[in-house]
Formats: structure tokens, C-alpha cells, sequence
């Protein structure tokens, strides 16, 4: 089943229409798989949407793109924001399947690139 089309995606810091969020297709992780991703629940509760153990995800996310060596650009809390602001943007009140992903972009291409594709979140 795919992800229906929101309004908006957090695409490397910043809220940008989704027809906006686009990826090269010479980015290293179309070529070299060089990505890391998490899968995200957030559900509808009487007191509004809760993202479920976002905390959790979050530092998964981290340890893996620390596993491919993948420098983070942004920290923990920018990226939990991220979220939360994707939900807000978008008016997903009755909940949402979030999918942070971290890859390596357009650069210099090779298994072991001399100089570090740049890092891309969204």
C-alpha cells in the first residue's frame, strides 16, 4: 500500500510541498543503498495525535546511520520536531505513519567515495 500524498514533507530542516521533495537520481543511496530509515506510528488519542515511542525511533535511527557511517546533520530533537511538524502541517488528526529516512545524496559516486556524498534527511 503506498504512502498517500500529504501536503507537506520535512525535507533536510524545512517544510516543503510534497511534489517539492525530490532526490537525484544519481544519490549515492539509489546506487549503493546508503540509507537508513525508521517506521513511525502516531495515533489518534483524546487528547490529540501521539506519536508512539518517537524517543525509541529516534535513537534507533541515529544508532543505524552511526552503524553506515552516516554523519547526522541534524540532532535528535530537530528530528522528533520534524515529525511533530509534519503532523501539525498536514492536519493528520486521526493519526499517521511517519517514515524518517536519512541517505547519502548526490555527490561523488563509488562504493567508497573519497569525498562524502552530502547527507539528506526527510
Amino acid at each position: 500500500m503506498p504512502i498517500p500524498a500529504t501536503q507537506f514533507i520535512w525535507f533536510n530542516g524545512k517544510l516543503v510541498p510534497w511534489e517539492k521533495a525530490t532526490v537525484h537520481v544519481l544519490a549515492h543511496a539509489l546506487h549503493y543503498g546508503s540509507s537508513v530509515f525508521e517506521g513511525v506510528r502516531a495515533y489518534e488519542t483524546p487528547r490529540g495525535v501521539a506519536i508512539f515511542r518517537l524517543r525509541d525511533h529516534t535513537r534507533r535511527l541515529f544508532d543505524s546511520a552511526k552503524i553506515y557511517r552516516i554523519a547526522m546533520p541534524f540532532g535528535p530533537e530537530a528530528v522528533n520536531d520534524a515529525c511533530r511538524q509534519v503532523i501539525s502541517a498536514n492536519g493528520l488528526k486521526r493519526g499517521a505513519y511517519l517514515r524518517p529516512v536519512v541517505f547519502k545524496g548526490y555527490g561523488e559516486i563509488g562504493v567508497t567515495p573519497k569525498n562524502d556524498p552530502p547527507t539528506e534527511v526527510a
